[in-house]
Parts: structure tokens; sequence; C-alpha cells
């Protein structure tokens, strides 16, 4: 999955926060969803402009940046 094709960051959109290709739907509200356990079916019929292949470009960026950052934890 080249996420890349998928996901933008431009400063005029959504206060350049990652947005899915096209749209003003960012990754974060994406991965807040699933996070919450919301399913891929009924992301798509909320964000009917989405396509699967959009969530899984999500993912795919989402581990991005886990491999790229350390966030520490509290016990």
């Amino acid at each position: 999955m080249n996420w890349q094709e998928r996901i933008v960051i431009d400063q005029n959109i959504c206060h350049g926060k990652a947005c899915i290709k096209d749209t003003r739907i960012m990754v974060s509200v994406i991965l807040d969803n699933l996070a919450v356990g919301v399913t891929i079916p009924e992301i798509l019929k909320s964000y009917p402009s989405l396509s699967q292949e959009d969530i899984f470009a999500t993912l795919a960026y989402g581990a991005q940046l886990a491999r790229e950052r350390v966030i520490l934890l509290t016990a």
C-alpha cells in the first residue's frame, strides 16, 4: 500500500493536517473511528467519498508514524 498516493498535507486544507486526497476528511478522524470500534463499512457509510483503500492508506500512514516516533507512556 502506497499511502502517499492517497494522503496529502496542504497548509490550506484543514490547517495542514493529514487528509485523504481530494477531501477534507482528516486521517485522525478515520483513526479515531477505528480506535473506538467503528467498522470499515460504517465509516464508508458515514463518509461516502472514502474508499476502502483510503482507510487502508490511513492505517499504513499511522503505522509509518509509529515506526518513526516514540511516545513515552507513563505507568
